[in-house]
């Protein structure tokens, strides 16, 4: 057994599970694996009581616990990522049309600093020229770092439930609304899946959504966990991609990966700065432009290396 121990909640991915079942491992540290569901309670217990020494972690939380101090730093290890075209939904009693009807309405969203919400205004406003300081924005619920202050166009509802939100008019709209049947909840955007894959055409934009942070204090003691760590975490990832490029015994999830492919290319869940700095550096704009974090950080500043 490693001398180091490190206390580790991740999801339950098909490039985790080698780090999981003993597939990957590191002959500097061993990882002691707690179990966490929904996997957004590990960004919410990591933030509020750093209760991990290696924490999965959606992207903009992570950047706005920094801009308050947490202490944990991030590695570019991008475990999930989506595009956000197909979380748009809307009340068709509301009268919206398209993305410009918008103006104007009550959108809901779970936390304002939740990444699909920062990644669907951001599109909503370079690609579809909508005013997000025009919009109402009522959260379904609370948001991961407590310190944090939402624009005066920020109101919470007592509902914590966005469809219910939808079907009773609270709300106008949507992101990341549950799947429903109900006949008066449309997607805005219909065919989600082309236009996400005319974003990415344009604009080369791979949106990441979770990313890994490890606690300060370990990085300070052990100088290079950061990049054994990252080693790790792309051994498990190869392991992987050649099992989902096999194409036999395929779950759902992988199936889905196997058709972002074919937007992305060969590797769908692509680690490291150097493929995603437009990306990062992209979504650092819109959370400061949200007001998510109060001003610009350099994309190389935000992660261990």
């Amino acid at each position: 057994m490693a001398s180091t121990i490190l206390r580790t909640a991740i999801g339950n991915y098909g490039h985790t599970k080698p780090l999981k079942d003993g597939g990957a491992v590191s002959p500097r540290f061993d990882m002691e694996h707690v179990e966490v569901s929904p996997v957004t309670s590990i960004f919410r217990r990591m933030v509020r009581n750093l209760e991990f020494d290696v924490a999965e972690m959606a992207l903009s939380t992570y950047l706005c616990a920094r801009a308050h101090g947490k202490a944990f730093t991030g590695i570019p290890v991008f475990l999930t990522r989506s595009f956000y075209h197909g979380g748009v939904v809307y009340n068709v009693k509301s009268g919206i049309k398209s993305a410009a009807d918008l103006a104007g309405r009550r959108v809901g969203v779970r936390g304002y600093t939740v990444t699909p919400g920062v990644w669907t205004r951001g599109m909503l406003h370079t690609v579809y020229g909508l005013d997000l300081s025009s919009v109402t924005w009522v959260l379904s619920g609370d948001e991961h770092v407590a310190e944090f202050v939402a624009p005066s166009n920020v109101v919470s509802s007592p509902n914590d439930d966005l469809v219910a939100m939808l079907l009773s008019g609270e709300i106008d709209a949507a992101i990341g609304a549950a799947a429903n049947d109900s006949p008066d909840i449309k997607p805005l955007f219909p065919n989600a899946q082309e236009a996400d894959a005319q974003w990415f055409k344009d604009t080369g934009i791979y949106p990441i959504s979770h990313m890994l942070v490890v606690k300060n204090q370990q990085l300070e003691d052990n100088p290079w966990l950061a990049g054994e760590l990252f080693s790790l975490f792309q051994s498990a990832k190869k392991t992987y991609l050649e099992f989902l490029h096999g194409g036999a015994g395929l779950t759902a999830a992988d199936q889905a990966l196997l058709r972002m492919s074919t937007i992305v290319g060969d590797d769908p869940i692509p680690y490291g700065l150097d493929s995603s700095r437009h990306t990062l550096e992209t979504f650092i704009r819109f959370n400061v432009d949200q007001k998510v974090i109060p001003e610009h950080v350099e994309v190389d500043a935000v992660f261990a290396f």
